[in-house]
């Protein structure tokens, strides 16, 4: 089976969720301060990415689909790096400047290919930010064959039932990477894609395979979605929709960083439904780029060629 390239060339996502920039410096360790037991890094590079939502667009982008982005940035240097970066990833990127919050930003410290600190700067945006946001997704949702929703608890999908309304009025299918365990707020997606972690907290812990095929399937009928997708890390990814349930083993042959992963995940199988495959088919595709980004340092991407 060949992934859809012409297909997925042609395929219009909106990605609409929490914008981060992954902030990296990059230095060797060769002592340890004497003011306080840590290493002293002494920084040679820096390197900037796109995280969160944006990483999603970025991976689609990526494996040549149409992308376009909407989240929240603050007025400061950290958003105007993110809406540069997208434009040199061909993201069509739609972002609303909020003045009263900060981009958010995780600044990563790294020594010898290892991550030594993580600094994160973030605060929850206003509901002017918010209002505008759903105002302008009301305009473009239409235009696009898929709605990918990120939510990474920062406070941009505070209204993401309403998100929702408005793409089944479009009949727009919606895929949401949840966060949490109140899933109510997710009902009338078309998927979403949580994590073993994630899944327990919603449904609780399962004592076996069965248990988990009756807990998935009652929270798929539940939140009257399409079908829900569980990535397992290394025990690969199980689907479950009307048609039963469908698990494929994980595929990664060298875990080097699971930074990003889901968003990979994520990204894979917006394209892959966008191009017309089945959830089956979307699965087998997304697990494989999954495997593939794990092998790779930081928020990264995987393209068409390397999937197949």
């Amino acid at each position: 089976m060949d992934f859809p390239v012409e297909r997925a060339n042609a395929a219009k996502i909106l990605v609409i969720g929490d914008v981060m920039l992954d902030r990296y410096w990059f230095g060797e360790v060769d002592r340890i301060s004497p003011e306080a037991p840590v290493p002293v890094v002494r920084v040679a590079r820096r390197e900037d990415r796109l995280g969160g939502a944006a990483n999603v667009a970025r991976n689609i982008s990526a494996l040549g689909a149409q992308a376009t982005l909407m989240g929240l940035v603050g007025a400061d240097e950290a958003g105007e790096q993110v809406a540069s970066l997208a434009r040199e990833e061909g993201i069509d990127a739609r972002l609303v400047v909020d003045a009263s919050m900060p981009t958010t930003l995780k600044m990563r410290v790294m020594g010898r290919q290892q991550q030594l600190l993580r600094v994160d700067f973030e605060e929850r945006p206003n509901d002017g930010g918010l209002a505008t946001l759903m105002a302008d997704m009301r305009g473009i949702v239409a235009h696009h064959d898929i709605v990918v929703l990120s939510d990474y608890a920062k406070g941009c999908l505070d209204r993401v039932q309403d998100l929702i309304a408005v793409c089944r009025e479009a009949g727009v299918p919606v895929l949401v990477d949840p966060k949490g365990h109140e899933y109510a707020r997710y009902t009338g997606a078309t998927m979403i894609t949580p994590n073993r972690l994630e899944m327990s907290q919603a449904v609780g812990a399962w004592k076996d395979e069965a248990d988990l095929e009756s807990r998935a399937q009652a929270l798929r009928a539940r939140l009257e979605l399409e079908a829900l997708l569980i990535t397992r890390s290394e025990q690969g990814m199980t689907l479950f929709s009307a048609e039963g349930r469908h698990h494929i083993d994980a595929q990664a042959h060298e875990v080097f960083d699971v930074s990003g992963a889901g968003d990979t995940v994520l990204a894979t199988l917006s394209v892959a439904r966008a191009a017309g495959l089945d959830w089956q088919s979307a699965v087998y595709w997304a697990n494989r780029a999954g495997g593939i980004v794990v092998g790779k340092l930081g928020t990264s991407v995987v393209t068409a060629g390397e999937l197949s």
